[in-house]
């Protein structure tokens, strides 16, 4: 089996933010919802601290907790 070990992993959208933030909020770990969604801990870190998806973190406030994946 040939792996293509130099594709670039996932791209969050704006959905995945509000989804990050929610997760972030029930709990998980950075580098289990980074693996969840196939990305680098750092870009959970940069939706957390408002770098990516700006307006994400209003929007998960506007949902109920229990919307988290």
């Amino acid at each position: 089996m040939k792996h293509d070990y130099n594709k670039p992993s996932y791209r969050l959208t704006f959905e995945d933010a509000v989804q990050v933030h929610l997760m972030l909020m029930d709990g998980w770990f950075a580098n289990r919802i980074g693996a969840h969604f196939d990305v680098n801990p750092g870009r959970v870190s940069d939706v957390k601290y408002g770098r990516l998806h700006e307006g994400s973190y209003a929007e998960a406030m506007r949902r109920p907790r229990s919307a988290a994946a």
